[in-house]
């Protein structure tokens, strides 16, 4: 199959890939014990103990704000160092400040960790290196020679300067803003600060250097024609960044350090867009992206001029869910890019300067043991990158080897802590481990309680599972409460999709540990039960934690009670509800909304899905990458996207709406570009106020769904507070606020460690 013909069919593949040959994983262990993954490799003059490495994830604001890695960073590498994976990676780590405007905030700090900026950042990262030997695992330093256009453009408001790229590009985050082209000197300034970092990490211990070289930052800009539209000087040649780094670095640190390069075999771009490539900006500036073929050439030298190993993926930001594949995409997702880079070195013979086989490691949702086992053993690749199930599960090594994988906490590619959090102003955490990153705050072991106390803990979904394990942790007597017959919470119908196979898992997961927790003689599980305010102070408990969780909403319009209209939960438990409607109008938006379309047009063959949306747009507040994929299937599928746009009535045909048709109103369809922060304003951005112009319409359709969101069901908790039905009453979860399962988590783990 040519190249280009295999983009093609995995662009396709990604909408119903469960139809395609994807199989959907579970925490099986089936191929136990795992002898490919815990085995030994070597790289250039090291060994690595097992094939497991733990992916780069971006280290933000996990520093002190002079770059230096401060407890919060090394503790939250310690621990996935103890968890027995084989090579560590850190975040990436840019060396090209002063010339990357993008990189400094106001106040000369940075949210980056450094190594380029004193010796006052030294201890951290020999710190950091001891810590990861102590417990047996390797690291490698990832330095980035900068972000160029996908850097933050906050850089031309607080601080008068542009950020800088290979050609004269638009920035990601604000089209409107101009990065200017660094000069060949620059170039070079940079080189040298990467020989400089390398020399330096090595001097502190570090075992290796990893180069950020994909997605679409500095060095893919400066090493790909999609970005570097060059026509002078000797980086016209987009060859010539990459390897006169690679030289450089060799040239400091010699012949015996490991050299590891992250890149993606394709931007993907035209196999995304097709003909939007001609004709929507800023995509059409991009259409001479670098091919597979010149990629694997362009591999092929990196390794004559001194690296050792690659780990290979797909995409870019114009794309983000390629490089950072959420919940909705296939696990296991680029095991054929891998195999392919890896058939290309062993037919050509492409071997490293010391002689070895090059490495390609895998990566893509690869966090399932026996899925990974497999493609070890199949030689689709020489090893196994994980980052986001390392943070879901820091122990994941350590339960595969033992063939605990039923222990393991499943990563549910939500993207909400590892990724959202940092680009709405926190630091990275996990929606489905509290712990992370906080391992500087909570110890490893829940301390005891001094005093046993008898605890009610009303709702077994997320929240009130981790708040019940807690609990018994700290040695409390735990009641857990649920109203219906099974655990889980709303997650049980947000299981139900093909899309949402690792909210599935999780739901196991968490049955599993309920499961667990039965063996406990300090826990009681009561189902189908569902206790009065009255009820809970006669049992006489000492704590009650209210966890019930959200009830679903619906907008206050006429006909809304019509025998018609469904809501989104009733309709993704039981589909044959509307198994003979064609034509379908999802009211609402937001994830389950625009999941909910996705659900009925790819596994219910709905002729006719529309998706209504009051807000300006589709999916908001969730990670580009999870909303960026959806809302591009759902446009391949032909669904209609009305944001902007108000539900007034429901008739016994359709819908009447209010949709509003200004020319400023946003594009649904756009995933080529992120929608900010609010707090971070555009200054382009008063030239497109969206004026009234609104226009009523009515659409016909057979079934009305509604996904307008739930509200906190906190009556429970305001009326043990009223009654007064025990000396502590706490609310945790969708019932004190509703969010996502990273905050429900999040909240019952803090409250309960304290109890």
């Amino acid at each position: 199959m040519k190249y280009e013909e295999l983009l093609k069919r995995l662009s396709e593949d990604f909408g119903d890939w469960w139809k395609k040959g994807y199989e959907i994983p579970e925490m099986t262990n089936n191929l136990y014990p795992y002898e490919k993954l815990f085995s030994p490799i070597r790289v250039n003059s090291i060994t690595i103990k097992n094939r497991l490495v733990m992916g780069p994830m971006g280290n933000i604001s996990m520093c002190e704000e002079t770059g230096r890695p401060n407890d919060k960073m090394l503790k939250y590498f310690e621990e996935r160092a103890r968890g027995g994976v084989g090579l560590i990676t850190t975040g990436l780590i840019p060396v090209s400040f002063g010339i990357d405007k993008s990189l400094i905030e106001l106040g000369e700090l940075s949210y980056f960790p450094r190594i380029d900026r004193s010796r006052t950042v030294f201890a951290g990262w020999r710190d950091l290196a001891a810590m990861c030997h102590s417990h047996g695992s390797k690291i490698f330093i990832q330095l980035t020679p900068g972000l160029g256009r996908v850097g933050n453009p906050q850089c031309l408001v607080n601080q008068k300067k542009f950020p800088r790229s290979a050609s004269f590009n638009p920035n990601w985050y604000m089209k409107e803003v101009p990065c200017l082209r660094l000069s060949d000197r620059s170039l070079r300034a940079i080189i040298k600060r990467i020989g400089q970092g390398s020399a330096d990490a090595k001097a502190a211990n570090i075992d290796g250097v990893y180069l950020h070289g994909h997605e679409g930052y500095l060095l893919e800009q400066c090493t790909n024609p999609a970005f570097n539209r060059r026509k002078f000087g000797r980086y016209a040649n987009y060859q010539n960044f990459g390897l006169d780094m690679i030289r450089e670095i060799r040239r400091r640190v010699g012949d015996d350090y490991p050299i590891m390069y992250r890149i993606d075999l394709s931007l993907m771009l035209n196999a995304t867009y097709g003909d939007k490539m001609n004709t929507v900006s800023p995509l059409k500036k991009f259409k001479n992206e670098r091919t597979v073929a010149q990629t694997l050439e362009y591999m092929k030298n990196l390794v004559k001029a001194g690296v050792d190993m690659f780990d290979v993926d797909l995409g870019c930001y114009d794309n983000w869910w390629l490089p950072h594949p959420p919940g909705s995409m296939p696990s296991g997702c680029y095991l054929d890019i891998a195999k392919l880079v890896k058939d290309y070195f062993k037919e050509n013979n492409i071997l490293s300067n010391k002689g070895l086989e090059v490495p390609v490691v895998a990566v893509g949702k690869l966090g399932y043991p026996d899925l990974a086992e497999k493609a070890l053993r199949e030689e689709k690749c020489d090893m196994i990158m994980l980052a986001r199930p390392l943070l879901a599960d820091p122990e994941w090594c350590n339960k595969a080897f033992a063939g605990r994988t039923k222990d393991i906490i499943p990563c549910i590619g939500c993207q909400e802590g590892c990724i959202n959090e940092f680009v709405e102003g926190g630091h990275p955490q996990c929606a489905v481990n509290p712990r992370t990153a906080f391992e500087d705050e909570f110890s490893r072991e829940i301390p005891k309680a001094e005093i046993q106390k008898n605890v009610a803990v009303v709702g077994a979904g997320p929240a009130g599972i981790t708040a019940a394990g807690v609990l018994l942790e700290r040695g409390h007597k735990v009641t857990l409460f649920e109203k219906e017959s099974v655990v889980g919470g709303n997650i049980v119908p947000g299981s139900y999709p093909k899309i949402k196979y690792e909210i599935k898992n999780y739901l196991a997961y968490l049955t599993h540990c309920v499961e667990k927790y039965q063996e406990n003689p300090n826990f009681t599980l009561k189902l189908n039960t569902a206790p009065t305010a009255s009820e809970l102070k006669e049992a006489g408990f000492d704590v009650i934690i209210i966890a019930c969780g959200g009830t679903q909403t619906r907008p206050p319009v006429k006909g809304i009670d019509k025998p018609n209209v469904y809501s989104a939960i009733d309709i993704l438990m039981k589909p044959e509800l509307i198994k003979d409607a064609k034509k379908v109008v999802v009211i609402g938006g937001g994830v389950v909304g625009a999941e909910t379309a996705y659900f009925l047009k790819y596994e219910h063959n709905k002729d006719d899905v529309k998706v209504v949306e009051m807000e300006k747009y589709i999916m908001n507040h969730t990670c580009t990458a999870n909303r960026g994929h959806i809302i591009y299937y759902l446009e391949k599928a032909g669904v209609e996207l009305l944001n902007c746009t108000t539900l007034t009535e429901v008739t016994d045909k359709g819908v009447k709406v209010r949709q509003n048709t200004h020319k400023n109103v946003p594009n649904p369809y756009v995933t080529w570009s992120p929608i900010l922060p609010e707090n971070v304003e555009n200054p382009m951005d008063r030239f497109s106020k969206i004026k009234d112009e609104h226009k009523e319409r009515f659409i016909e359709c057979d079934a009305v769904v509604v996904a307008t969101g739930v509200k906190s069901a906190d009556s429970l908790f305001y009326e043990c507070q009223k009654v007064f039905a025990a000396p502590e009453i706490y609310n945790v979860g969708d019932s004190f606020k509703t969010a996502k399962i990273f905050e429900a988590t999040r909240s019952a783990y803090r409250k309960a460690r304290s109890i």
